[in-house]
């Protein structure tokens, strides 16, 4: 099943690490971004989650949980999680059941040739689990200053309707 902004997201786990299991209701009540990437310990990728990394206290200070994605296994992750200090845990998708759920899972050429890859794409869903934002085949600069102006938005609206 696709995921479709303004509904709620299917159901679906997975295992991150530090031993922490993620699925569509294991963060009911907290804002939720999940960034999916193509690879660890490439450039663009590094980047990326090193600005995650650098903003991390803002998008806690904002109520949102921060979780990497990609098809790397745990053990990638687990080092690309220690080289860089990042604050925040890594989804090992090696079956890619999440990438086909959110659909970033595209055709690119690479070297001349064709392959699958991951297109870099970040969705955030609000506390109640509904997607309310996708950003899709984004480049890295300014992405995640966009982001978290997108999650203190969704907080700001939130405590408004409350």
């Amino acid at each position: 099943m696709a995921i479709v902004v303004n509904k709620p997201l299917p159901e679906f786990e997975a295992n991150a690490t530090g031993g922490v299991k993620v699925s569509n209701t294991s963060h009911t009540g907290q804002i939720l971004i999940l960034y999916f990437y193509p690879k660890d310990n490439t450039p663009g990728c590094t980047t990326e989650a090193m600005q995650f990394r650098d903003k991390h206290k803002e998008f806690e200070k904002a109520g949102a949980i921060v979780f990497g994605v990609s098809r790397d296994n745990m053990k990638s992750h687990d080092d690309f999680k220690t080289k860089l200090e990042l604050p925040f845990e890594l989804i090992a998708d090696t079956e890619e059941k999440m990438c086909h759920m959110f659909g970033v899972v595209k055709n690119k050429i690479m070297y001349g040739k064709k392959v699958k890859g991951i297109e870099r794409s970040t969705f955030l869903i609000d506390a109640n689990g509904i997607l309310v934002q996708e950003w899709r085949g984004l480049k890295v600069p300014g992405h995640v200053d966009e982001v978290l102006k997108a999650v203190k938005a969704l907080k700001t609206a939130a405590k408004k309707a409350a």
